[in-house]
């Protein structure tokens, strides 16, 4: 059977070669992008700034620019493969993954750490997911684990019940396992490697999920054939396409991942290779190279810092490559889903747990062996969030030059001693220079990905006009969005930095809106930060006030903007005029992430999955 297969066509290995003309490609046109936009920047300040605050405000731009600059260029080589056909390791028009599957070995046990989550929600999903894998033919070489670290009796207790409910109904009998941690030792990570310990000689690869994870069972089928087929890969990462929230806050966050993920994730996983990055969840991993060289050390010191490692994702990732083993992005797959938060609140929490981990990270950058790409993803991971203080610092510094030229006026002996004055000079050529090319960095990707989606796919998302509208309130909605969550990620770092440890608890899910009460308490610093702002450069540079009010209009707005964007009857109401529609919504084709778009907690929509 298996010589009726080109198996080698299989083999991500063999695309391991070949990733240093990628990177140097990408480099050179961030590094020119980013010097270029520093140079505008340093001539449109000219020479009547103080020194001190021209040499602060251009290290600061310099850092967060260079940040943005590098989605640029990824989303712009995923915007040429996906206008081309080409896949991103192949450069072909098939790629591994793609055709029919080979005959699989081996076994594959589907892990589901779950932590005081709602248990019927839980188990619809995981029936939706295996139903999907039946229908394939292929699930006998696949047994299902429920790792409960509950806290909650009630609630686990509630697990068992759902788990023996679903093993009935599947006929899975002891392929189902549940079981309940008595101590929450090491978090996720800790809860997989008490698997390993028990479960893992048993398994040749694991397919982690989170609580809020499905898969088809196609995507499930492919990742296996791959791992058997590239005996030098540890891990495959499939880009999880968000989906099943209503709130009009989720839906346009969906939309958006919908729109523009795949082709940032497509321009990533070409100068990636065989170095991609882990999330977590939603990928394939080989259990033995995982149990030999991915358990996670204990961080010297307290937390927030120290102690147990709470990003526990990138550090596995890095771990597998020090030991030799290739790790993947695989965007083309398809077939793979998680769930949002509902709303602003519940989003900026989600990312405080996150922002403590991944500065842990910094911790971990010098440690040896790790391979040179595994130490930028880790960079990568802590540059995400250190950009919203970075871009604090740059409106604070910007708006203190503007302010110091109002208030002490031109300086006609400046920095350096000299008989002739330095008239004031006005770069308006050099401004609008930067301002184009801010522009294009921000919003030319979101342009581009429009233009794929414009042709047959546009069905999917309502049509041509509904897509290109939607595209248009989606930029709208995250220029409020932008300032407000800029805030949270740089109170929330500072906090971190000062020594306030935020912990682990579990995520919210579900339609959650947020009362007036709640949205209040939760922006009003944000909404007196930006009262502040407009009183200040509105009375000291009233000129300069058209140029900030595009950031502070999302933190005066900010209140209604999460309430608002937090209910679902404005949700539902968007989907009825048609916009922010994903594939699901807008065809209604049988399929997973079409389920998911009911109440998971139903079998009949269940039933219909495989």
């Amino acid at each position: 059977m298996a010589d009726q297969f080109d198996v080698s066509h299989w083999n991500l290995d063999r695309h391991a070669a070949g990733a240093g003309w990628r990177r140097l490609a990408l480099f050179s046109a961030v590094a020119i992008t980013t010097v270029a936009g520093v140079h505008l920047l340093a001539m449109a300040l000219g020479p009547q700034v103080p020194l001190g605050l021209a040499i602060a405000l251009l290290g600061v731009f310099a850092l967060s620019f260079a940040w943005i600059v590098l989605s640029f260029w990824a989303a712009i080589l995923g915007f040429l493969l996906k206008a081309t056909g080409l896949h991103p390791l192949s450069l072909s028009r098939v790629g591994p993954g793609d055709g029919a599957v080979p005959p699989l070995r081996g076994r594959t046990a589907l892990l589901v750490p779950v932590y005081n989550e709602q248990p019927d929600e839980v188990f619809a999903r995981l029936e939706t997911t295996w139903r999907s894998l039946e229908a394939t033919g292929r699930a006998d070489a696949f047994d299902l684990f429920v790792l409960s670290d509950t806290t909650v009796d009630a609630i686990a207790a509630e697990e068992e019940k759902g788990a023996e409910a679903l093993r009935r109904r599947l006929g899975l009998g002891e392929r189902l396992h549940w079981r309940r941690r008595a101590a929450n030792v090491g978090r996720k990570a800790g809860n997989i490697a008490d698997w390993l310990d028990l479960h893992g000689s048993r398994y040749d690869h694991m397919i982690v999920f989170d609580a809020d994870s499905v898969m088809s069972g196609d995507t499930m089928v492919r990742l296996v054939a791959l791992m058997d087929a590239s005996p030098r890969t540890g891990m495959v990462q499939t880009h999880a396409e968000p989906v099943g929230r209503e709130t009009l806050f989720a839906r346009v966050l969906q939309f958006s991942a919908r729109v523009y993920g795949s082709m940032l994730s497509t321009g990533h996983a070409f100068w990636q290779k065989g170095e991609a990055n882990y999330f977590g969840h939603n990928a394939i991993i080989r259990v033995a190279a995982f149990s030999d060289h991915c358990r996670l050390p204990v961080l010297p010191g307290r937390a927030p810092l120290g102690g147990e490692i709470l990003s526990h994702d990138f550090v596995e990732a890095a771990f597998m490559r020090r030991a030799g083993w290739f790790v993947w992005n695989l965007p083309t797959l398809g077939g793979s889903y998680e769930e949002l938060p509902s709303n602003v609140v519940d989003y900026a929490v989600r990312d405080r747990r996150w922002i403590q981990g991944n500065l842990q990270h910094a911790r971990l950058l010098g440690v040896r062996g790790l391979h040179w790409m595994s130490r930028l993803h880790l960079a990568m991971g802590i540059m995400g969030y250190l950009a919203s203080p970075l871009w604090l610092g740059s409106l604070i510094l910007s708006a203190s030059i503007v302010l110091e030229h109002e208030i002490v006026g031109p300086s006609y002996f400046g920095r350096v001693p000299s008989l002739f004055p330095n008239w004031p000079q006005y770069n308006t050529g050099h401004v609008h220079g930067l301002l184009v090319m801010t522009a294009c960095v921000l919003f030319l990707p979101k342009l581009l990905a429009l233009v794929l989606r414009l042709g047959a796919s546009s069905r999917g998302h309502g049509g041509r006009l509904a897509i290109t509208l939607s595209v248009l309130l989606e930029t709208l909605f995250s220029m409020l969005l932008a300032p407000v969550m800029m805030l949270f990620h740089s109170t929330f770092v500072l906090g971190i930095l000062a020594g306030r440890a935020v912990g682990w608890p579990p995520q919210a899910r579900g339609d959650r809106g947020m009362e007036w009460d709640t949205a209040v308490e939760r922006h009003v610093g944000q909404v007196l930060m930006g009262v502040v702002a407009v009183l200040v450069i509105g009375n000291w540079a009233p000129a300069f006030l058209p140029w900030l009010l595009p950031v502070v209009a999302g933190l005066l707005l900010a209140p209604p903007l999460a309430v608002y964007s937090s209910r679902r009857a404005w949700g539902v109401g968007a989907r009825r005029w048609r916009l922010f529609l994903t594939p699901e919504e807008a065809t209604g084709e049988r399929s997973v992430g079409r389920v998911l778009m009911t109440d998971p907690t139903r079998e009949s929509a269940l039933s219909g999955a495989a």
